[in-house]
């Protein structure tokens, strides 16, 4: 956490360029990731690797240099520009190729239609599935209609959200339009398959809620591993009932006291937060989410050796580095294969534990957001972490840090003052643009939280920044919201 002296703000750092070693043989090749990550060119909190120590722990760290944007290529000789008509019939037949293999392979448009303003609004409703490149589909799949249909089974993943009352929508297979369930004959049997489909091994609660919607999926007694197997379209409910349900109870506090500004955490207050550590020094945070996933920064592991699970300890209910419990160790780490190092757009990686968590009044998930839940801008969030508390201090916390950061709008922070359009649909900014307050190296991986009602909301990963701290460069986070597909597709593939 980043609180620097706002009249001796420290100068903005800039790139880190990861490096990486060739794959070894009896190195892991993790699924879900393409081998050798291309290097990171784009501003962000770059954790830098030590030597096999436990204290005093290090801070990840940067490099100065005046390539604090993406540069886009330009034309120095004809060669380049493709002025001969030989360089324009080479550039249509790959035009041409790269046609037949989005055909082929069925190009995928970006979930929902973004339209950055100072809203947040975009198109919650749009509901294309989530199919990973390197799963093997035939030309027409059908979605989620209980068969598989693809090798890896990604046409059936991606058919269960969550709205923001909880309401559960099932993907229907016949048009594709995810449709409320109606109470009438669920029982818990039922919530706990659903719950399970999605890696979550059991349901916390489901309850009956009223509803006015035109269009539900109704209970059909048949047998179906999964839930999108066990119903069908209707009309209406009979009783206008409709089922919520929670997979697991989540962002409840133990402690709530706290002090706006760059503080020290009491233990319980953010029971989600936890600390990574690689060969044995903390590297970077990550949000405990369910027993057994969490979730963190891809560009936490930017090689080959960082992918390797055995790498890893996970702790959890930890608010000093010098008081570890034992770790809970990693089976598999999961990047976004569509995780861009150039632009650290899609910066989510997904942590399967060895065993699972156990839950106590000091270590709790925090929840994922609804699919339609909106983080409006100007609402007053948290963000915590081990990381440096002055962007010149190579040496990270010793004690967990927390301070509060407003949603910042994207038109805002696109803006040529602020980021200068580097925001992406599936990033999102928090800070204060008066500088001051800000998280920082170290932070990479960890929550930023949002209180709605008596629970806390994972609304972003905690990913890149220009400096810590500094007037008009906020913090720019992971948006959960937006690959919520991703997240939960992955937990289903990988559940225990």
């Amino acid at each position: 956490m980043a609180n620097p002296d706002p009249n001796d703000l420290p100068p903005p750092y800039s790139v880190a360029v990861h490096t990486q070693p060739p794959l070894k043989k009896d190195e892991e090749v993790v699924y879900n990731v393409r081998p050798g990550l291309s290097p990171a060119t784009y501003p962000h909190y770059i954790p830098q690797y030590p030597p096999h120590v436990v204290v005093p722990q290090t801070a990840p760290s940067s490099t100065a240099s005046n390539s604090s944007r993406r540069r886009r290529g330009c034309c120095k000789n004809n060669a380049q520009c493709y002025g001969s008509s030989g360089g324009i019939f080479l550039l249509l037949a790959l035009l041409a190729l790269a046609i037949w293999l989005g055909i082929r392979f069925g190009a995928r448009r970006p979930y929902g239609n973004y339209i950055p303003d100072d809203d947040d609004a975009y198109d919650p409703t749009y509901s294309e599935p989530y199919v990973p490149r390197e799963d093997i589909c035939p030309d027409n799949p059908v979605f989620c209609d209980a068969a598989m249909d693809c090798q890896l089974g990604s046409d059936e993943t991606n058919c269960v959200r969550f709205a923001s009352d909880g309401r559960l929508q099932v993907r229907a297979a016949a048009d594709g339009r995810f449709l409320p369930v109606c109470n009438k004959g669920w029982l818990q049997s039922h919530a706990d398959q659903t719950c399970a489909q999605l890696g979550f091994r059991k349901a916390f609660s489901t309850t009956a809620i009223q509803s006015q919607d035109s269009t539900a999926l109704t209970l059909t007694g048949n047998s179906s591993a999964f839930v999108q197997g066990l119903v069908s379209t209707s009309s209406t409910c009979q009783d206008r009932e409709r089922v919520s349900l929670q997979c697991v109870d989540c962002g409840r506090q133990q402690s709530t006291s706290r002090i706006i500004g760059g503080t020290e955490a009491k233990l319980g207050q953010w029971p989600w937060q936890l600390s990574l550590h690689f060969r044995g020094s903390h590297i970077c945070g990550g949000v405990l989410i369910s027993p057994d996933f969490v979730l963190t920064a891809a560009h936490c592991f930017p090689s080959n050796q960082h992918l390797v699970p055995g790498n890893w300890q996970v702790y959890s209910g930890v608010v000093s580095l010098s008081s570890l419990p034992e770790p809970y160790l990693v089976e598999r780490i999961v990047l976004h294969e569509n995780y861009d190092t150039q632009t650290n757009d899609r910066d989510v990686a997904l942590l399967k534990l060895r065993n699972p968590v156990d839950f106590d009044e000091n270590v709790q998930p925090a929840c994922l957001p609804a699919f339609d839940q909106r983080f409006r801008v100007g609402t007053a969030c948290w963000t915590s972490g081990f990381g440096t508390t002055d962007e010149n201090n190579p040496r990270v916390s010793d004690t967990l840090m927390e301070v509060t950061v407003d949603i910042i709008g994207d038109t805002t922070c696109n803006s040529p003052a602020v980021y200068n359009g580097a925001v992406t649909r599936n990033m999102l900014c928090a800070g204060h643009l008066s500088g001051g307050r800000d998280s920082c190296q170290g932070d990479s991986g960890g929550p930023l939280v949002c209180q709605s009602e008596d629970r806390w909301y994972l609304a972003g990963i905690t990913s890149w920044g220009s400096g810590c701290a500094q007037e008009n460069k906020p913090g720019v986070y992971t948006r959960v919201a937006r690959l919520l597909p991703w997240i939960y597709s992955t937990m289903q593939r990988e559940k225990p």
